[in-house]
């Protein structure tokens, strides 16, 4: 069942006609899956109102990922963990070890996706393509996909949903109608976090440390992160102690101090910080060295996917930290 503020959206977007959206907004706040929703409701046999009705043969086949008329269009890493399937050839290579799973929508996916949409739709409900997170286009493959958007075939929809729209061909943008995310209220967030399975004495401090995402915070939650670890994480930083995140990736180990450095700003500033609570914050440091860092930290973050060795990264990223904390103390 979707979250309240992913079903209050829908049923918006399901009365509006167009062949082509543009979901975007933050991290965290379900555009994945109401791209999903609508390309159900799309395809769905006996849509209502509100969606799809989730029972039907169409439904189904969606559920299982197998639907005929539906083409998700993904990096490969995305796919996997996403449960899709990817096609024989790639599959093959993969497993082979010729290569490893694509972080990008490569160019053969979208000339595959272009294909697919000429086809004849297979249940008579017309076809949809999910393009999911469209930043992840390069150059060549969002130019195919742009022709395309210009003149799309009569039966098929597009929906991409993105967390950088910004990154994305101002033609692209241009060609599709644009929806910006709805944030949640605390409460129906925390409700639905406990729903999912979210311990409740770390629900509001995972909400706090996501900077009020949902899904944000039910991936950290999944990741081992509770409400204990994240409050001591300030303090930790200030010891030069990398013990606390030993476990986690790279790219949440840049994210948290990233928020850590952003909050220690603010109270620089005079204002109230928004992913810690005030009292779980060292004293700052000047706010040219948090700027400083800021910009190293920002600096790491556009190369953390590359393959370093995650221990010495995440020494050298405490290290940093600590050396900021302190400087001029």
């Amino acid at each position: 069942m979707s979250a309240p503020w992913i079903a209050s959206q829908l049923q918006g977007l399901l009365q509006q006609r167009g062949h082509a959206w543009l979901l975007q907004g933050p991290s965290g706040l379900g555009q994945y899956p109401l791209a999903l929703e609508m390309v159900r409701a799309w395809l769905c046999e006996t849509p209502t109102a509100q969606g799809a009705c989730g029972n039907c043969p169409s439904c189904h086949a969606i559920d299982v990922r197998t639907h005929a008329d539906l083409f998700v269009l993904m990096p490969e890493t995305v796919m996997i963990d996403l449960g899709w399937p990817l096609g024989e050839k790639a599959q093959g290579d993969i497993d082979d070890k010729k290569r490893k799973p694509s972080k990008e929508i490569r160019v053969d996916a979208m000339r595959d996706a272009i294909e697919f949409a000429q086809r004849t739709s297979g249940r008579g409900r017309g076809k949809a393509v999910l393009v999911y997170p469209a930043e992840r286009m390069n150059p060549i493959t969002a130019n195919a996909l742009l022709k395309t958007l210009e003149e799309p075939p009569g039966d098929v929809r597009f929906v991409l949903a993105t967390e950088a729209a910004h990154q994305l061909l101002p033609t692209i943008r241009s060609r599709c109608l644009g929806h910006t995310m709805d944030w949640p209220k605390p409460p129906e967030a925390a409700q639905w976090l406990a729903g999912q399975g979210v311990p409740s004495g770390d629900v509001d401090a995972l909400l706090r440390a996501a900077g009020g995402r949902p899904e944000d915070a039910l991936a950290m939650s999944r990741a081992g992160i509770d409400a204990r670890q994240w409050s001591s994480l300030p303090k930790a930083i200030a010891r030069g102690d990398a013990s606390l995140m030993g476990d986690w990736s790279a790219a949440r180990a840049v994210d948290g101090l990233l928020k850590l450095c952003h909050d220690l700003m603010a109270v620089r500033a005079g204002a109230a910080p928004r992913f810690f609570q005030l009292a779980d914050l060292p004293r700052p440091p000047a706010y040219a060295v948090l700027a400083e860092w800021s910009r190293e930290l920002a600096r790491t973050l556009r190369t953390v996917e590359h393959p370093y060795n995650a221990g010495l990264l995440l020494e050298a990223l405490v290290s940093q930290g600590r050396s900021a904390l302190h400087s001029g103390h």
